[in-house]
């Protein structure tokens, strides 16, 4: 009777440990409104809204702030942030940076990506020459996000209407204002293929 009772503990202990799943996660269940768009464990079935899974935990924290205090437009995204301010913004941070991003398929034929590539090379200055990001100076790794948000993003920042005033955003803007639209095209597509 008491091997058969510690054999089902064993059981169960082993069951439940192999039963976690992204929800179970420190900071999952305050992430669960933002599933609604952003996808399950923050991984975006569309392709103009960003994944969050493995976003930069500061980087999050910043958007959160920007969004929630108007800094940053989007009449979707505020009333959202400020949720996410009184549900405790460093557990969701927390949560979407201990996802593994899944990156989605690469959009774009060989010579689009190929001039993405040799694009990108102004953007290596910030981002690293794959779009890696630096965490210790808060910009965001682009890898494997949406074509079609990096796209609109950058067309956010060449016409000034992402995050208007912030001095931080100065030098992007500048350089997106050189660029051909055109060729966000492609960058978002060379950006949006690496893993």
């Amino acid at each position: 009777m008491i091997r058969t009772l510690l054999g089902m503990l064993a059981v169960l202990i082993v069951a439940g440990s192999a039963a976690a799943g992204p929800l179970d996660g420190p900071g999952a269940t305050k992430a669960l409104t933002c599933s609604a768009c952003h996808g399950a464990a923050g991984q975006s079935p569309s392709n103009t809204i960003p994944h969050l899974a493995g976003i930069l935990p500061a980087y999050f924290k910043k958007a959160i702030e920007d969004y929630a205090t108007g800094k940053r437009t989007s009449p979707e995204m505020e009333p959202y942030a400020k949720m996410v301010r009184v549900l405790g913004v460093d557990e969701v941070a927390a949560y979407f940076a201990a996802q593994t991003r899944q990156p989605g398929p690469a959009r774009g034929d060989a010579a689009t990506l190929e001039r993405g590539r040799q694009a990108a090379a102004q953007c290596a200055l910030c981002h690293g020459p794959d779009g890696r990001g630096d965490p210790a100076k808060v910009i965001p790794d682009l890898r494997g996000q949406p074509s079609g948000y990096l796209r609109s993003q950058m067309l956010l920042f060449k016409t000034d209407k992402r995050s208007p005033g912030d001095p931080n955003l100065k030098a992007v803007k500048a350089l997106m204002a050189t660029i051909p639209d055109e060729t966000f095209d492609d960058l978002a597509a060379y950006f949006s293929s690496q893993k």
